[in-house]
């Protein structure tokens, strides 16, 4: 029942706000989820002992159950969704937008969706949660979005929807291969149905997958909805997007790819591991070149993501050990930077790197906390970064030396676009637009400040996570083999 709790909640509150539309909504939602992370934090602690389930009938002609699961691999992407959540929403705070009920609203019927994701345990069930995050984020950036945000939102949208088919088709192969009379979506079903399949057969149904969560995270050449989308959505929105949203992709390759179709990655996993590094390498290069503070975190995520996708398709104990703990370092790491930008864009009306300098000047505590959080995001060591980017990079360089050659240039690059990015902005003149820059209000240090300290604690204690998700993580590679 508790895991039913932490799926249903925000859905429960964001619902009443939608509908009552109460004038204290920022508060109400800020409750709303600091209560759910602390329920999250109950069942992780139980997690922690032994993996927590729910089941009930869901279609039972056609063997689907409404079932629930929390293990090691679950487990971090609902803390990374519980944790972040909070701290989304506080980023309102004083905003025209804190007490928009449909807002609020909005982003805690995000969360349920998210959190239904990572905690299904039937595989069609999966998939509903898997489409329903694009409606509250679809409105989110339809109806508070910047300049020529329909065209843009709903490129973001068709595209999404398009790759997911493939999954969904699929997925409804493999399902029909499961034996008895009304099969079966269970994962651990499909797993031991799919292995069963021909090296052609997993090769194809490979690559059906892997598109859809290819273009969710997003993956080169699919990635060309990302930058666009996370420029024109709100901030929260591009938060939501960035922090939790794309983790679905990644999160995907991981709980379905890699132990339903080992043959099906034995073929072409290099193949996409050589994209997720090409998309590692443009993704900087192009971020090198972005005049919009906003546009360059896309394509710095972007890059990120590549990365991890690499790493998971070594299909490795550190290749998915290590995406585990950058999910949760990229999300932590990416909210912040995207928070200080939007602070900055509140006082200057502007993301014009060229037009910022010398906020620093103003504002000693912004700076200090930019750069925590943009040394944790070049994987500087003792940063929550460096730790998943390392045990990525090892998995790569073991799979394909070239490879993790040319994967490891991303730390360079990476470093050049951020140290650029805090060079212009918070040093040298002071310019006309931040000339009357103000210090940080108490509500916008109650974000940074902690996300800040996330980034130090997380590259000094890395075990705490490594050690919850490891034994999940043996067995699923015991799948994989």
């Amino acid at each position: 029942m508790y895991l039913l709790f932490i799926l249903l909640f925000p859905l429960l509150i964001g619902s009443a706000l939608l509908i009552f539309k109460p004038k204290n909504a920022f508060a109400i939602s800020l409750a709303a989820s600091i209560i759910e992370l602390a329920a999250t934090a109950f069942v992780l602690k139980e997690a922690s002992l032994n993996p927590v389930s729910f089941s009930a009938p869901w279609v039972a002609e056609a063997g689907l159950s409404f079932s629930l699961y929390v293990d090691g691999i679950s487990g971090v992407l609902i803390g990374l969704c519980a944790l972040l959540v909070p701290f989304i929403i506080a980023t309102t705070a004083n905003t025209d937008r804190a007490n928009n009920s449909q807002y609020q609203g909005l982003m805690l019927a995000m969360q349920t969706a998210l959190m239904g994701a990572f905690l299904a345990k039937d595989a069609f069930l999966f998939y509903f949660f898997f489409e329903a995050s694009l409606l509250p984020i679809y409105f989110l950036a339809a109806i508070y979005g910047g300049e020529n945000k329909n065209a843009i939102t709903f490129k973001f949208f068709v595209y999404t929807l398009f790759g997911s088919l493939f999954f969904l088709i699929a997925l409804v192969y493999v399902y029909l291969q499961t034996p008895g009379e009304f099969h079966s979506a269970d994962i651990e079903v499909l797993y031991q149905t799919a292995k069963g399949l021909s090296a052609d057969q997993q090769g194809y149904l490979f690559a059906a997958f892997f598109l859809a969560f290819a273009i969710k995270m997003p993956v080169f050449p699919f990635h060309t909805w990302q930058p666009d989308t996370y420029t024109v959505a709100p901030a929260q929105g591009t938060m939501l997007l960035s922090g939790i949203m794309l983790k679905m992709g990644t999160y995907g390759v991981i709980r379905f790819v890699l132990p339903m179709f080992p043959l099906g990655v034995a073929t072409w996993g290099l193949t996409a591991s050589i994209l997720s590094v090409i998309g590692v390498i443009y993704g900087s290069i192009i971020a090198i070149q972005q005049k919009d503070a906003k546009r360059l975190l896309a394509y710095s995520s972007f890059a990120h993501v590549g990365l991890m996708s690499a790493g998971i398709l070594s299909g490795s104990i550190e290749g998915i050990q290590g995406a585990l703990y950058q999910m949760l370092s990229h999300g932590i790491n990416i909210i912040g930077l995207f928070f200080v930008i939007e602070i900055i864009e509140r006082r200057t009306k502007s993301r014009e790197i060229a037009q910022l300098g010398g906020i620093t000047q103003f504002s000693y505590p912004l700076t200090v906390t930019f750069v925590i959080l943009s040394l944790g995001s070049v994987a500087l060591p003792l940063t929550n970064g460096f730790i998943g980017e390392f045990l990525l990079l090892k998995s790569v360089f073991d799979q394909n030396l070239v490879l993790g050659i040319i994967a490891g240039i991303t730390i360079i690059l990476g470093a050049v676009y951020t140290l650029r990015l805090i060079q212009k902005s918070m040093f040298g003149n002071v310019s006309r637009i931040t000339a009357d820059f103000a210090d940080l209000t108490f509500a916008e240090k109650a974000v940074l400040i902690p996300l800040s300290a996330f980034v130090i604690v997380g590259g000094i204690f890395p075990s705490t996570v490594l050690g919850f998700s490891e034994p999940a993580v043996q067995q699923l590679i015991q799948w994989f083999k």
